[in-house]
């Protein structure tokens, strides 16, 4: 197939314009440049991109975090695809942030039925699609949910709902396949050190008639176990499935400098997981930028260890996402959406591939070189 020819090497850049816009700005030894320049320069072939269906509030506000709708997606694409790199569109089928721990239908589904949702998710689907091809920026490969490890579109779609769980997932992939079916579809879950979660979840899917092409893992670190966990868990999946593994989403701390400071954020507001010691104490790499890099070299070799060469790269999380204020997880009507505290800044802030202040990080030359 021609997609898999090539390893991937892919950066989610879905806060990109909102960084830029705050005043955010990149540098490679020389003048400020863009982004998705330096990325490229870097190696990269594949950007990944988030959407989410009504990210905002009844008085226009946005939810923030890249606010990822349809107008931001639009213009990402046609910016990497310029410099010839193929996208993922990331459909998370919520109007925010959709992860294990929330699954929240759009406003606009709220109180449909299964049998609605299922229609809803197709029908969104197929009209996403058809809008990018009249833009002339249908995506290359299509995500169909985030991160589904507890299901979609709760409750009817929460774990154990297995039989809704099979139906909304494949309304979306018959509205890709509807649209062209050579589009390749990821199925994506977290905790890519969880072979156990893997193989009762897909083995779920499978049964009930599931269809896809891609199976996407998340890995971090600090919460989805060791590398050696993951490559147990990817070299079975490759055996078991025998399709191909992307690591969706991966990134890694490269300082435990308080972002917040620079956000202008009070102490209780910021999160920041790789600032945490605690959490930090449970990766065997130092948070800095050498050992960034070394993580980087290590899961690239467990990703090229996956059995019949079916280990087919990553996407490094907001790689672009530093810290620049007013670029936060979520604005007041966000948080109010997901039902959590707020604020926070930007989480993710020291585990970027540039440094604070927009400096490209060595781990770019390791994804560069490999």
């Amino acid at each position: 197939m021609e997609w898999m020819k090539d390893f991937v090497k892919g950066f989610d850049v879905s806060t990109l314009l909102e960084v830029e816009n705050l005043g955010g700005r990149f540098f490679d030894s020389g003048p400020s440049e863009d982004a998705l320049v330096i990325l490229k320069r870097y190696g990269a072939n594949w950007v990944r991109l988030r959407l989410w269906n009504d990210p905002y509030t009844s008085e226009g506000d946005s939810y923030g975090a890249g606010v990822c709708d349809y107008p931001c997606l639009v213009q990402l694409a046609r910016r990497a695809k310029a410099l010839g790199m193929k996208w993922l569109l990331d459909l998370h089928y919520s109007d925010f942030w959709a992860d294990p721990g929330k699954q929240i239908p759009p406003k606009k589904w709220q109180g449909m039925n299964p049998n609605q949702l299922e229609q809803a998710v197709e029908q969104y689907t197929g009209e996403v699609l058809e809008q990018l091809a009249q833009e002339g920026l249908s995506p290359d490969m299509v995500q169909v949910g985030n991160e589904v490890t507890n299901g979609l579109l709760w409750p009817y779609g929460k774990v154990p709902e297995w039989d809704n769980i099979a139906r909304f997932i494949m309304a979306g992939v018959r509205a890709v396949r509807a649209f062209d079916s050579k589009l390749p579809v990821m199925l994506h879950l977290d905790n890519g050190g969880r072979n156990d979660l893997y193989r009762t979840w897909f083995d779920n899917f499978v049964q009930r008639g599931g269809d896809f092409d891609v199976m996407g893992l998340s890995y971090y670190p600090f919460w989805h176990g060791t590398m050696e966990d993951l490559a147990i868990n990817m070299n079975d999946m490759a055996l078991r499935y025998g399709r191909p593994l992307i690591i969706a989403e991966t990134s890694m701390g490269f300082t435990m400098e308080d972002y917040g400071v620079r956000e202008g954020l009070a102490a209780g507001e910021r999160k920041g997981a790789a600032t945490r010691p605690e959490l930090a104490a449970r990766v065997p790499f130092p948070m800095t930028p050498q050992g960034q890099a070394d993580f980087t070299k290590k899961l690239l070799q467990v990703i090229k260890g996956v059995p019949k060469g079916l280990g087919l790269g990553l996407y490094w999380w907001e790689a672009a996402w530093i810290p620049v204020p007013g670029s936060g997880w979520a604005n007041r009507g966000g948080w109010e959406y997901v039902h959590e505290k707020g604020p926070g800044g930007n989480e993710w802030a020291n585990q970027a591939l540039f440094d604070f202040d927009g400096h490209v990080l060595p781990a770019l030359e390791v994804i560069r070189d490999a």
